[in-house]
């Protein structure tokens, strides 16, 4: 009898095996035989069969995205995980987006002059619907970045890397549906606090302070022009938030590069407007531009030398971009793993 022992080194996660050649009857069939099992190491049979039930339609694939990660603020039983800190942020956010409706209430329950000076600074007239979604302080300025950069920073790069696009396109989902429906979802999310908020001011304060059908018909154009400066913003921040994301595996890298956008870009814009009294270059704000172009849409004096169609060019070259590098990354999004 040959004895033949072959040893694997199990110091590198192989499995040592003992193997013995007979040189009896039935050498010819030249067979190993296992002298003892496996010490280390299990063995799996992987086996793949076809699905032969019914596929959901289109849409309920797609809401699914969508309900992964809108119902995951509310609830993280199988859907998206939000932070503690992050759902906090959201609430407070909306909450203090809805501070002139307690201000509006408060002037129609008390008399005289209060109620009047209080209308004023909260009741609705041009620059308070303009400041409700485009105010620098406190809205554009602390409140709607950051809910941005909180909402969008792991919509893709958790995707790019924890592999899970390959979940996502291992299904009949499409590289289009699922740029579409994380697109949603970011942007529902976004409308939800901003234009919500917006329109839950205009009518509250029609109804707490009693105004007539003459006074909706003035303020209504003034009102729609606000909601399409709220819908224009929150197109264009998720548009932006979305392209960062694609390009990294790092919310925190998507959520701060979103804010330095923003307040780079103004800052950059503010100084070169002191030094050398120009605002052209506000153009390369998206705050700025979109600010620019709600003042327009409002019917307000806008704060800027230069024309609107700068601001309107700004804002189409944003939303190109950050939609075609979205759309390129997601494009590389891997299918299978291993």
């Amino acid at each position: 009898m040959n004895n033949d022992e072959s040893q694997l080194d199990i110091a590198s996660g192989k499995t040592r095996m003992e193997v013995a050649y007979g040189s009896g009857d039935g050498d010819d069939d030249a067979k190993a035989v296992v002298a003892r099992k496996a010490s280390l190491g299990v063995l799996f049979e992987q086996v793949y069969r076809p699905w032969n039930g019914d596929l959901g339609p289109r849409w309920v694939r797609n809401y699914a995205i969508f309900r992964h990660h809108v119902y995951g603020i509310f609830s993280s039983k199988g859907h998206r995980y939000y932070n503690p800190f992050v759902r906090l942020s959201i609430l407070v956010i909306f909450l203090s987006s809805l501070t002139p409706i307690a201000m509006i209430f408060l002037s129609s329950t008390i008399p005289g002059e209060a109620s009047e000076w209080l209308t004023r600074m909260w009741g609705i007239n041009r620059y308070n619907l303009w400041g409700q979604v485009l105010g620098y302080y406190p809205r554009n300025l602390c409140m709607w970045p950051l809910l941005t950069a909180l909402v969008v920073g792991g919509m893709i790069s958790d995707d790019r890397k924890n592999g899970t696009s390959a979940i996502y396109f291992s299904r009949p989902v499409t590289r289009t549906d699922y740029t579409v429906m994380k697109f949603l979802s970011a942007s529902t999310v976004l409308g939800f606090v901003i234009v919500f908020s917006y329109m839950l001011y205009y009518s509250t304060s029609i109804v707490f302070r009693g105004e007539g059908w003459a006074f909706l018909i003035d303020t209504l154009p003034m009102f729609l022009g606000g909601l399409f400066a709220g819908i224009l913003l929150v197109f264009t921040y998720t548009s932006i938030g979305m392209a960062l994301s694609s390009i990294s595996q790092s919310r925190f890298f998507a959520a701060i590069a979103f804010l330095s956008i923003i307040f780079g870009t103004k800052l950059m814009a503010f100084l070169v407007e002191i030094v050398f009294e120009t605002s052209i270059l506000y153009m390369l704000s998206p705050y700025d531009s979109l600010a620019h172009i709600g003042q327009w849409l409002v019917g307000i004096p806008p704060n800027y030398d230069h024309s609107i169609a700068f601001s309107i060019v700004s804002i189409l070259l944003y939303n190109a971009a950050s939609i075609g590098l979205l759309v390129s990354r997601v494009s590389t999004l891997e299918v299978t793993r291993e």
